[in-house]
């Protein structure tokens, strides 16, 4: 299984990319990678291996340049040699670090739309409290979105947990404001009625977004403007909660005490509220897996960003989301 690495995308590369790599290599006897970026850069980090291959990418997409005008005119970047590389069938996927804007662009333009697919969908898979997790989608992809594209983000959902997850018949939950089939606004009231006729789908209704975290669903569908402000909340909640735990427990000597005494049980906490345990944002609907690693990743979460790129290649993802978009048509 090969896959095209994006080394030069995101806050810490190519140091944490490559030593994701390196431990990916490691672990995956049958991976094979390339990786893409400035060669002299890459060979100090990676360590050697017949499995891994550099090729030189003279520039760089950065997080500030306009994703399709960047992708359009940096021919020689590394992101978009490593899509090329996945349209020309010479790896099984692709991941990165950098510009969402642009590896979306690069996903749409040269690696290309399943048949069928209307619009792709940026879809995370987000913590929760059992520490099972929930893929949600749209995560931002597309800011509007027709009742057609949720049930078709329900589809691609369900595929990948199911296939990728390992979930036997993931249940499916629309985001909306109400529990109450006749809850929300024209989008989620006719999507309600879709998810509810497909026949090839658990569907278990409306989900409140009090009750994400709480696993009351293993795929969530949203418009993208929704699940994008999600996202970030739940990011940014998760964040300052820590941030305030470790205020309160360095206050004091009796608090730095009880923080030494609960040092398991909070690592443990912290480690199932991780994303990077999770991998990246799958863009789904794609022809081949194309996985967004967090801007910010670290050598671990960009290890599970290839692992999840790995998988859902191994399990042929695009072509039994294909398949089942196609007989929902008939």
């Amino acid at each position: 299984m090969k896959l095209a690495i994006d080394a030069m995308g995101g806050d810490h590369a190519p140091e944490q990319i490559i030593l994701g790599v390196n431990r990916a290599l490691k672990e995956m006897p049958q991976l094979e990678v390339m990786l893409y970026g400035d060669e002299e850069k890459i060979r100090p980090y990676l360590e050697e291996s017949s499995r891994a291959q550099v090729v030189h990418a003279p520039d760089v997409i950065l997080g500030t340049d306009e994703p399709v005008r960047a992708v359009r005119r940096k021919k020689q970047s590394s992101l978009v040699l490593m899509a090329e590389a996945v349209a020309a069938n010479e790896a099984a996927a692709c991941v990165s670090a950098g510009n969402t804007g642009a590896l979306m662009a690069a996903g749409l333009f040269v690696v290309g739309r399943i048949d069928g697919v209307e619009r792709p969908a940026l879809a995370p898979t987000l913590p929760t409290i059992d520490g099972k997790g929930f893929v949600m989608l749209d995560a931002g992809a597309n800011s509007d979105a027709k009742p057609e594209h949720l049930l078709q983000y329900a589809i691609m959902g369900s595929v990948y947990a199911e296939k990728v997850r390992r979930i036997p018949k993931p249940r499916v939950g629309l985001l909306n404001i109400g529990t109450e089939e006749k809850k929300g606004n024209d989008l989620t009231k006719a999507a309600y009625k879709l998810l509810s006729e497909a026949a090839d789908l658990n569907f278990i209704g409306n989900i409140e977004s009090r009750e994400l975290l709480n696993g009351a669903a293993d795929v969530v569908v949203t418009d993208g403007f929704t699940g994008n402000m999600v996202l970030k909340t739940i990011e940014g909640s998760a964040l300052s909660v820590f941030s305030m735990l470790k205020t309160a427990l360095t206050a004091s000597t009796k608090s730095k005490i009880g923080a030494l005494l609960l040092k398991d049980e909070l690592c443990g906490l912290k480690s199932k509220m991780d994303y990077t345990e999770y991998g990246g944002a799958g863009l789904f609907g794609l022809k081949a897996p194309v996985i967004k690693a967090h801007g910010s990743s670290d050598a671990n979460a960009f290890y599970h960003a290839i692992e999840q790129a790995y998988k859902m290649a191994q399990a042929n993802v695009p072509a039994i989301i294909e398949s089942q978009i196609a007989t929902g048509k008939e």
